[in-house]
């Protein structure tokens, strides 16, 4: 099995709504979202999903919540701005951009908070490896 992930930032304000604590105030991360395919089968170029095309959707899903105040945003208005929420969000949009072939291994979609921390949805999070933080830039 062929596994594909791409990297992209955004910086973003946000609040919990339902949060008792300093989330409940206005704030503001780095984030980062990750993203990965499987898939069992390369292409005639030997690739299992162009980098380029990968990281473009990525990119420009990413760029709608930069410098941003996320609450503000339809996708958010009625959801909390949780790392999870975003993650599911990625994930979804995601799934709709892609190609059909590609949108059926789509396998996880992670945002940072900070570099320790992170929420990620997928269909099977058991299925996903462990590794190290990524370098926020």
């Amino acid at each position: 099995m062929y596994t594909v992930s791409v990297q992209a930032h955004y910086d973003s304000a946000h609040f919990l709504r339902n949060y008792k604590g300093k989330c409940e105030r206005l704030h503001g991360h780095r984030y980062v979202v990750e993203v990965a395919l499987q898939t069992d089968r390369l292409n005639e170029a030997g690739i299992a999903y162009d980098f380029v095309d990968l990281k473009r959707h990525l990119r420009e899903l990413a760029d709608e919540l930069d410098h941003q105040n996320l609450n503000d945003l339809p996708p958010f208005r009625d959801v909390e701005t949780s790392a999870e929420n975003q993650a599911r969000y990625f994930f979804d949009e995601l799934k709709k951009r892609l190609p059909e072939e590609q949108a059926a291994g789509l396998l996880y979609a992670r945002v940072w908070e900070t570099p320790q921390q992170w929420a990620q949805y997928g269909p099977s999070p058991a299925a996903v490896p462990a590794h190290r933080s990524p370098a926020i830039s």
